[in-house]
């Protein structure tokens, strides 16, 4: 398993964007999509290519194209906010969705929607698990084990904040899965919330708070 963190100016100067206590709903959806489009390019950098013979207007040539099936998971409902980005980049891109809640009394996470495309348990298959905050891990991990499950084996996480000890708990329950974020935070507080972080995601996405 690798961690990467993307060094990129853009992702960066969005990441500030989001930060923003006083920015809107539609500037934060706006900039989350946006980030999510700059770190496709870097996820997607070792996706397997394959030849094809065309033809351009000059001659007859072998060039490359995708040989993979992309599905995108977000985790609901904030990865919902990644996946238009991704999509602007890799539009053939099939999407499924995983829903997930805490019990209040245990705290382990249950799983209350899962609908995926066939072409998640394909060999060729690259599944990217979305999700804007990588915090306790615990979400993180239901859905991976969940994805697992059902057949899924190339998997890669995708998010844009993480805590180290969300980092910790996944690479320790999944220590095959790549990691993808555009910055690794300070901690968690006492609540559960990433330090400096940028607040509730989903609530700053969908105007619900």
């Amino acid at each position: 398993m690798s961690v990467t963190v993307l060094n990129h100016s853009m992702i960066k100067h969005k990441l500030t964007n989001i930060r923003r206590k006083e920015t809107t709903t539609k500037d934060f959806y706006q900039n989350v999509q946006e980030i999510a489009g700059l770190m496709a390019f870097e996820i997607s950098r070792d996706f397997p290519l394959k030849d094809v013979e065309i033809e351009t207007p000059i001659c007859k040539t072998v060039q490359k194209e995708l040989d993979a099936e992309i599905v995108i998971i977000p985790i609901l409902r904030a990865g919902l906010g990644m996946v238009d980005g991704i999509r602007n980049m890799i539009p053939t891109a099939k999407v499924g969705f995983i829903g997930l809640y805490r019990d209040e009394k245990t705290l382990q996470p249950h799983e209350y929607y899962a609908k995926f495309p066939d072409t998640m348990k394909a060999d060729n298959a690259v599944v990217l698990v979305v999700d804007p905050m990588l915090a306790t891990g615990g979400s993180a991990v239901a859905a991976i084990d969940m994805l697992k499950k059902r057949g899924a084996k190339n998997i890669r996480f995708v998010c844009l904040v993480a805590s180290p000890q969300g980092v910790e708990v996944l690479q320790k329950a999944h220590p095959d899965i790549d990691i993808y974020c555009a910055t690794v935070d300070e901690k968690l507080n006492e609540v559960g919330y990433i330090v400096p972080g940028l607040g509730d995601c989903g609530d700053r996405l969908f105007g619900t708070k």
